[in-house]
């Protein structure tokens, strides 16, 4: 008997017996299939610490990038890929990662322990107070035409705002339409995001901001009680949608309705995969390109993941990574004598010709490792996929697979059982031959395909197998 096992969601937290595959490793969800997850290459030099934060701020042809760690701000230097240090004088004394936000030309700056930090594109030469008056906040963000900020020095549940079309004015008053709000209820604020209206999330709360003009200027409005974000380094952003990790599991926000997006299906496994003890470690970003948003975590192995979720199709993935942040960042332009200090030989580059990181001021999926900048534009990973259980008969013998992979092959094992407690062991990996076929035989009632996919591909869809039945003595 043939069958077509096509890989549908991955569901960790719902039984193999279902047919949804049981892991999703290495790779992108997408509408069929998946893709291949790429591996992070460098994009900097070293700074002189560890890096905790990215940014990139542009103005007509200005495109600058900034990362932050705790005593100093960088800026990337795309002639040598040195991060120059461009601290304000005395440097810095945070321990929180930067936030970054830009208004107009000017790009700024908190980290919860100094007053909000400006650098105007295109003329500045180091980072300085944004004014005598800004406040020092641990969130920073742009609503309407107000740069707006929360978690406030000694008040953890306020939120501020600048005068309207002005970042440096902070003065409450009848000539300015700054002002603050403290929100009573749901604890500390832990972030902020943007746009046309305010989302702020709270410990247990999560309320949104509106502009209604004189003489109170916004509205909060609690869109949720009790349940809001865990950790601040989860909080992604795209458009209207705002994407976060509350007590239970992964939401989505679009200002109105509150919207679970893992319940059932990874936030069991997430929360048993998760080091609770480091979940301050915990970032998130979108990838423009693929149209999903990741969160990089430390896992119980002594390493870090990236959750990786495509709210278009709806379907979750992981990579393992060893970056320590991950973010989305427009590139700087490299010229033709840049490359040659990333690599020596055009073949030997990690990251395509072809790919927008070399154009400048093109977003890509990147990231931190220790002190540099790197980016997700190498070769795929490897790879895993591996199925649900399925049955052909009361007891058969898989012989034979044929993995459907565009512009590529793959490696297949198997693994069977008689009963559902009975271990899970798989056979030896092996690759397809020339005809694309993967001779096995396993014995048993349930089985379970390992498959990797190999060589340049980009679509893994699914796998044909072939089973005979089996009698039992």
């Amino acid at each position: 008997m043939e069958q077509r096992l096509n890989f549908g969601e991955w569901l960790p937290d719902q039984p193999g017996l279902v047919g949804a595959l049981q892991d999703a490793k290495n790779v992108i969800p997408q509408t069929v299939g998946y893709g291949p997850f790429p591996l992070m290459v460098d994009y900097s030099a070293a700074a002189s610490e560890n890096l905790t934060a990215v940014f990139t701020g542009e103005f007509g042809a200005t495109s600058n990038i900034f990362a932050g760690g705790n005593s100093k701000l960088f800026k990337f230097d795309s002639t040598d890929l040195s991060m120059d240090n461009v601290s304000k004088a005395g440097g810095y004394t945070g321990t929180k990662p930067w936030k970054f936000t830009q208004f107009g030309k000017v790009v700024i700056a908190a980290n919860g322990a100094e007053k909000l930090q400006a650098w105007t594109l295109g003329s500045s030469t180091a980072f300085a107070d944004l004014a005598a008056a800004a406040p020092i906040a641990s969130y920073v963000t742009v609503v309407r035409d107000f740069v707006v900020c929360a978690n406030i020095s000694s008040y953890p549940n306020r939120v501020q705002w600048s005068d309207i079309n002005d970042e440096t004015d902070w003065t409450s008053g009848g000539a300015s339409q700054s002002d603050y709000q403290d929100i009573p209820d749901g604890g500390d604020i832990v972030g902020i995001t943007g746009g046309e209206f305010g989302v702020i999330l709270l410990d247990q709360a999560i309320v949104r901001m509106s502009y209604i003009g004189a003489p109170l200027f916004f509205q909060f409005d609690t869109i949720s009680r009790q349940l809001g974000c865990y950790e601040s380094g989860s909080i992604a952003q795209y458009g209207p949608l705002t994407f976060f990790l509350s007590d239970d599991g992964f939401y989505m926000c679009d200002g109105q309705t509150i919207k679970p997006i893992g319940a059932e299906k990874i936030d069991r496994w997430f929360f048993d995969d998760l080091d609770p003890a480091n979940v301050g470690k915990m970032s998130a970003a979108i990838d423009p390109v693929r149209k999903v948003v990741a969160w990089s975590y430390p896992n119980t192995r002594a390493g870090q993941s990236i959750l990786i979720y495509n709210w278009q199709v709806q379907k979750w993935t992981y990579a393992d990574t060893t970056a320590n942040y991950i973010a989305s960042m427009a590139t700087a332009a490299v010229t033709l004598e840049g490359l040659d200090l990333y690599s020596a030989s055009i073949d030997a580059l990690g990251t395509s010709l072809d790919s927008r990181t070399w154009l400048g001021g093109k977003f890509v999926f990147s990231g931190l490792q220790g002190a540099k900048i790197v980016t997700f534009t190498g070769q795929p990973a490897t790879a895993n996929i591996e199925t649900g259980d399925f049955v052909a008969g009361q007891n058969s013998v898989v012989k034979l697979a044929r993995p459907q992979v565009d512009n590529g092959s793959a490696s297949v094992a198997v693994a069977s059982r008689d009963r559902l407690d009975d271990s899970i062991t798989f056979g030896t990996s092996t690759a397809a031959d020339s005809d694309n076929r993967v001779s096995l035989r396993s014995f048993g009632k349930y089985h379970r395909l390992r498959v990797i996919p190999s060589g340049n591909w980009t679509t893994i869809v699914g796998v044909d197998v072939d089973t005979t039945q089996a009698g039992r003595r």
